[in-house]
C-alpha cells in the first residue's frame, strides 16, 4: 500500500466519523504536532491521544469543525495534503483557513502528522488561551545536507 493510500484510509475514516477506523491507521506511538499557542497546541502521542485531540476540535467548536482535503501529493513515505478547515465558536470570529497537513508513513500506518495553517495567530485566537501549554511551531526534520546554507 502506498503512503498516499494510507493517508486516504485515514481521511475516509475521519470523514465518516469512524474514530476506531481512524485510530487503526496510526502507529502505537504516532505523534500529532499541533502548532501554535492555544489550548490545543502541543504534541499528542498515541492513537488514543490523537482521537481525544480530534474530539476537542468538535467539542470546542460545538460540532461545527469541518475539514476538506483539496489535494494530496506523495514523496516516498511523506504525504502532503492541502486542506480547508472551518469552525465557529461563541465569542470568537469564525475560522476559515487553508493549510497543509504533512503525514509521515511507516509501512501501512501513519507515524507522524504536522499541521501548517495559513494564519496561526487567528487560529490561536479562535481556539483560546494556551492554558499553560508551551509550544513552538513544529518543523519538519531536515537532513544535514538541506540545513546548510
Amino acid at each position: 500500500m502506498s503512503a498516499i493510500d494510507v493517508v486516504g484510509r485515514y481521511g475516509a475514516a475521519a470523514a465518516a466519523g469512524d474514530m476506531a477506523a481512524l485510530a487503526a491507521t496510526l502507529t502505537k506511538d504516532v505523534v500529532w504536532h499541533q502548532p501554535g499557542a492555544n489550548r490545543l497546541s502541543g504534541d499528542h502521542v498515541g492513537p488514543e491521544a490523537v482521537v481525544a485531540h480530534l474530539g476537542r476540535f468538535m467539542e470546542l467548536s460545538g460540532g461545527t469543525f469541518a475539514l476538506e482535503t483539496e489535494s494530496a501529493a506523495e514523496s516516498g513515505n511523506l504525504v502532503a495534503t492541502t486542506v480547508r478547515f472551518t469552525a465557529e465558536r461563541e465569542g470568537a470570529a469564525a475560522l476559515d483557513q487553508h493549510g497543509v497537513d504533512v503525514f509521515r508513513v511507516e509501512g501501512d500506518l501513519i507515524a507522524e502528522i504536522w499541521l501548517i495553517g495559513e494564519d496561526q495567530a487567528a487560529e490561536d485566537r479562535f481556539w483560546g488561551e494556551a492554558l499553560g501549554v508551551q509550544t513552538s511551531i513544529a518543523r519538519l526534520p531536515m537532513s544535514p545536507a538541506s540545513s546548510t546554507n
